[in-house]
């Protein structure tokens, strides 16, 4: 049954929106997902880059997240598809609630929570619950926080979120109904299609059936859309200068792709289990999408996948946000992102392995590790023929077969150490992981300081305010190597790109030599 449709916004309602409405004229591609308007007259909300003609401004009301247009009463848009806008990320708001917010949604958008909203009523309490005690707060004060801070509960976030997910799977892939049903987190079909009714007055498969899904294709092709700029080039050529030969591959201008193998684990009802695959993740930079497609394999795991793709190619960043704070200082640096990590094990590693030493030295130990404790795996590419070692294997390593392959003992403790960490479930690297936590937990693995946890928090658990003050090409590039503690120094000059300094760095090693007044300063 179709949702009743909301109603009109009041002259006040769009006074306050005249700059939305203004970028709603103009699908400004750098707005997509900072905001939805819903159609009174449809009962619909879409992207500000949807290509059907403008509605009337009275008839507009406009959103923040998809889950207050859904809250509203809207449904999502079957031709701009509401599920491909880039995620809304505040980062900016640094009291307590703030922060509190920031990490409830983190750990909402990881589809590892997804499988806690199906339950009944009494079921759905207890996820709010176990959300709440795992932050330290009372389920009351985290919906209060939601309810305050954005107009919906936590229940209603991750509803949307999943039921999104669930209508991309249904659109771009071939998978069963009750494939997709499980990957995005519903217990049963007929809970899943009863939120389909609920929600958006629709059978699932009338997605397909509608034409809209490849329902014939064999290969799933996943469209992740992203805020221009990006600089592509520069995003490729950080993959490609570190890149281990039959793990992944990056490509250039002419072929912007990038392509890896894959491990994934999920709990399933035998304890943990390997998903093992490839995916291929090819930009379209004039309709500024990505566009993934992956191995059978790895449908089960899907969601995950679009989750660590758009944080491996940093998807979700909002420039115009960034920029506001750093273009003064870095004004070559607007279209670049901070390159991030599919698997978070994989990236601490590599870090670990370059401490101290040069990139290409790094990349030279890391082939050998490859190569000596990898899995052969068979793909579409011979370019891609091994996964990188899993963290039970490398938690057995023999301190000689490392020191074989040139690591040194300091290293190979290190190594070791993240790996039983990683393998025990002690220690969980994405993005969804508290960043203090977590990367007090790296510096009291043996081996593992400050340089290498900030690094990991840049690009694995994705905070943008990380910043490795000891790392000596970004003292050089802001000039501080020569004060008596360049890394205070460093944190000293950094004060004023807060909290970007995660994209202030990648911009410091881009352009060899940061400029502005906060580079010079004591």
């Amino acid at each position: 049954m179709n949702s009743p449709a909301p109603p009109p916004a009041t002259p006040a309602d769009i006074a306050a929106d005249n700059g939305w409405y203004r970028a709603l004229q103009t699908r400004d591609a750098r707005f997509d997902g900072r905001f939805f308007t819903g159609v009174t007259s449809t009962g619909i909300y879409c992207r500000p880059v949807c290509a059907v003609r403008t509605p009337r401004s009275e008839n507009c009301r406009f959103f923040t997240l998809a889950a207050q247009a859904e809250g509203a009463g809207f449904r999502p848009c079957l031709r701009c598809r509401p599920e491909l806008a880039p995620q809304a990320l505040v980062w900016s708001v640094q009291d307590a609630s703030g922060i509190l917010l920031q990490q409830a949604v983190r750990l909402l958008d990881a589809p590892d929570t997804w499988d806690t909203g199906n339950a009944p009523s009494e079921g759905r309490t207890a996820t709010v619950a176990r959300l709440a005690a795992r932050l330290g707060v009372s389920d009351r004060h985290l919906r209060r926080i939601f309810e305050a801070a954005l107009g919906v509960s936590p229940l209603q976030y991750l509803q949307t979120r999943r039921l999104l997910t669930a209508k991309q799977l249904l659109t771009d892939t071939p998978m069963p109904v009750t494939q997709v049903a499980l990957a995005s987190g519903f217990t049963s079909v007929r809970r899943f299609n009863a939120a389909f009714a609920q929600h958006y007055g629709l059978n699932p498969t009338q997605l397909r059936r509608g034409g809209a899904g490849p329902a014939g294709v064999q290969v799933a092709t996943l469209r992740l859309a992203y805020r221009p700029p990006l600089d592509v080039p520069a995003l490729l050529a950080f993959f490609a200068r570190r890149q281990f030969h039959g793990v992944e591959w990056a490509g250039d201008a002419d072929t912007p792709v990038v392509r890896r193998t894959v491990r994934l684990q999920c709990q399933g009802a035998a304890g943990p289990q390997d998903h093992t695959g490839w995916l291929s993740a090819r930009f379209d930079p004039t309709r500024h999408q990505v566009l993934v497609q992956t191995s059978d394999s790895l449908y089960p795991m899907l969601p995950q996948v679009i989750r660590r793709v758009r944080a491996m190619l940093d998807l979700d960043a909002d420039p115009a946000a960034i920029n506001a704070v750093l273009h003064a200082s870095f004004p070559r640096g607007d279209g670049l992102r901070v390159p991030g990590a599919f698997d978070g094990f994989e990236l601490a590693v590599r870090a670990v392995l370059g401490q101290q030493i040069t990139v290409a030295a790094a990349r030279t130990l890391g082939q050998r590790l490859v190569e000596r404790f990898g899995e052969p795996i068979a793909t579409p590419w011979p370019e891609l023929t091994r996964l990188f070692p899993a963290p039970a294997v490398l938690a057995q390593a023999p301190g000689e077969a490392l020191g074989q392959l040139g690591i040194v003992r300091q290293r190979q403790a290190a190594i070791v150490a993240l790996a039983r960490a990683v393998d025990a479930g002690q220690l969980q690297l994405q993005g969804s992981a508290d960043v203090t936590a977590t990367t007090a937990a790296l510096c009291a693995l043996p081996g593992i300081g400050d340089w290498t946890a900030q690094y990991i928090a840049m690009r694995v658990l994705r905070w943008p305010d990380a910043f490795p003050a000891g790392d000596v090409a970004l003292q050089k590039a802001m000039g501080v190597q020569a004060h008596k503690n360049p890394a205070r120094a460093a944190v000293a000059a950094s004060a004023a790109w807060q909290p970007w300094r995660s994209y202030a760095v990648v911009r410091a090693w881009a352009a060899g030599n940061a400029t502005g007044s906060a580079a010079k300063a004591d």
